[in-house]
This record gives structure tokens, sequence and C-alpha cells, in this order.
């Protein structure tokens, strides 16, 4: 429903306001001079709403892609309750941003559309898969603005062209090459390295995830411990058994009383130990060569396919959210799969 409210000007002529007030939308108001224009204004509005285009370009006419990626990491990263995202991954995000903002920036987000970031992705000198985590941040800014701030009624991203990624990496290690790495972590003069190896190895987490665990995190009665910040922003929890419980119990008796970390830096107990060096020492020792520590997450999901482990247990081993992630290790469990598999055509074509 509109209305027309006619005032006089300070100079004395005349000026018509109009209001318009439509359910489930809020009320949008102009003035002009002559009331022929503000007819014709009421009934573009009006037409627009009903069509869901008018509140597609209100807000993104007055912002800019560089406004939207300076409230997004000012406002929604350090502050969203639903997702807590660890300081490293709130830095790691801004500088990617930042990277948009200087090629983007300047945009009106209703002037962008899908061919123009297609034309920024196909230019990208990253790497795939460093240049999908750019395209993926960015796409989360557009989704935030979308359902959180109503500055877009769609996400440009999304109709844009995707980055081919290269098949994941899976590089894990033979009981021989394993056994070696555990003992030059055993003969280091770190004497943290060889437990810290073994959790690794034993629970799949993440090097970040393991290093900043604080001693309230964890249950040593019952061997388990709880993952509060993680990649997907859900906690998860984690069991711990054999030896890998074991070394945590006796690391438990030397525990330092000046931090709360399990694992702090002998500089500053505050932060997490640093093994990097350690770790590289001890490959050389072991002669083992190209791998990372990040290799071991994928040593123990191999295990697990190794072992029997379902493609959906992995996934919660590791807390991936989806199996698209764990289905690199799909062909180190074909023997599981092939039992299934015999078992199911012997139950179906048993008797012909």
């Amino acid at each position: 429903m509109a209305t027309i409210t006619e005032r006089l000007a300070k100079d004395g002529t005349k000026r018509y306001k109009a209001e318009i007030r439509l359910k489930g939308y809020p009320a949008q108001t102009a003035t002009f001079k002559r009331k022929t224009d503000v007819n014709k204004w009421i009934q573009d509005v009006e037409s627009a709403i009903r069509e869901g285009r008018h509140f597609k370009t209100a807000e993104a006419k007055k912002h800019t892609v560089a406004e939207l990626i300076d409230r997004y990491c000012s406002e929604y990263l350090p502050n969203n309750k639903r997702k807590v995202y660890s300081e490293k991954e709130q830095k790691e995000r801004i500088s990617r941003l930042a990277w948009w903002s200087n090629k983007i920036g300047y945009y009106l987000l209703s002037d962008l559309d899908s061919l123009d970031i297609s034309a920024y992705i196909d230019a990208m000198p990253q790497k795939a898969a460093t240049a999908d985590k750019y395209v993926k941040n960015l796409q989360h800014v557009f989704s935030i603005a979308v359902s959180n701030w109503k500055w877009l009624s769609d996400n440009p991203i999304k109709k844009a062209v995707s980055i081919e990624l290269p098949k994941g990496r899976v590089r894990f290690l033979e009981d021989e090459d394993r056994t070696k790495l555990l003992q030059a972590c055993k003969e280091s003069p770190n004497k943290l390295l060889y437990p810290c190896v073994v959790i690794a190895l034993s629970t799949g987490m993440r090097q970040a995830e393991q290093m900043e665990l604080e001693w309230s995190d964890i249950n040593l009665k019952d061997g388990f411990l709880i993952l509060h910040q993680t990649k997907n922003g859900e906690r998860r929890r984690i069991t711990l058994s054999g030896l890998c419980l074991e070394l945590l119990r006796e690391h438990a008796k030397v525990r330092r009383l000046d931090t709360k970390l399990l694992f702090p830096s002998d500089r500053i107990p505050q932060k997490p130990m640093d093994l990097r060096k350690a770790f590289a020492n001890a490959m050389t020792a072991a002669q083992i060569t190209d791998f990372k520590w990040h290799d071991l997450r994928h040593c123990t999901a191999s295990y697990l396919a190794m072992n029997g482990a379902s493609l959906a247990e992995i996934a919660e081993v590791l807390g991936h959210k989806t199996l698209s992630m764990v289905k690199r290790y799909a062909h180190l469990s074909d023997g599981h799969v092939s039992n299934v598999v015999a078992s199911m055509n012997a139950k179906i074509f048993g008797g012909l």
C-alpha cells in the first residue's frame, strides 16, 4: 500500500513524499517535485518488490566489495558464535580476502557478476589447492552478505568457474618406514617428539589441533579428549587408547605448572612447541623423503581403511563433515569391500 503526503519546501514550492508499505518488506520512501514522478516511482517500486528485483540492488548499490570484506573481517570472523575461528584461521582468511579486496574491492556489489569473478579466478597465480581456498573464503563472504546482512540476494560465486583440483595426496608409511621413523623420534634430543608423533598417528589430529591442546581438554582416566576448536568449527571427541594413552599418562606426571598447554614452548610456555626442526632431523635419520607432518594424518586414515573401517568411520575420526575428503582412501579398503560384495553374491546367487 502506498501513501502520498504533500508538503511545502522552504522555498514555498510543493513536494510529494511517497511511502510504500508491503507486508513482509521494509518501508520505502522517496520525495519528488512532481506528482507524476511520484506515481511512476510507486508503480515501479511495487512491481520490483513483488518480482523480487528491488531489494536485489537496493543495498548492493550502496556497498563495494571492499566494504563487504572489511565488515566480514572486523565483525563476523571475531564475533561469530556458531563457529569459533582460531586466531590462525582468522589471519589466514584476512590475508586471502585482502588479495581479493585489492583485485575487485572497487566494484559495487550490484555491478559484480559471475563473469567478472570467473575472469579473476582464471588468472589467479596461486596453485590450484591454494586458489581454491581463496575462492571458498570469498564465497563465504558473499554467503554471509546474503544470509546475514541482506546486502545481496544471491551469491555471484556460485555461478563462477570452479577450480579443478588435483587428486588428493595419499602418502602413508609402510610398516618398515614407520618403525624407522618412530625409532628416530625416540632417539631425538627433543623428548616430546616421540610421544607427539605417536599421538598424531593414533588419533589423526591436525598438527594445530594437537599442539594447542590444554590439560583441561583431556580425560586420562576414561581415555578421551575434546577438541573445542577445529577446522570445521565443531567440537570433536577423540578416543585415546594403547600406547598413545600410556604416553600421555606418563607425560602428565611431569607436566609444567606454568602453562595450560600439553606441549608448550621452552622459551614461551604460553605458546605451543615448534617441532619442525626435530621432525625434519628424525626424517633424515630414518632416511625417509617426501613426507610431511600432515602426512601422519594420512597414515591414520590409511591404517583405518586397511583395517576395515568404513569411509563414514574414517570421516568421523578425522573430523570431516562429508565423505568427499576421505574417498581418496577407498582403494585401501578394497579387500573389505570385496568381502562385502562376495557375501552379498553368495546370499542371492548361492542356490543357483
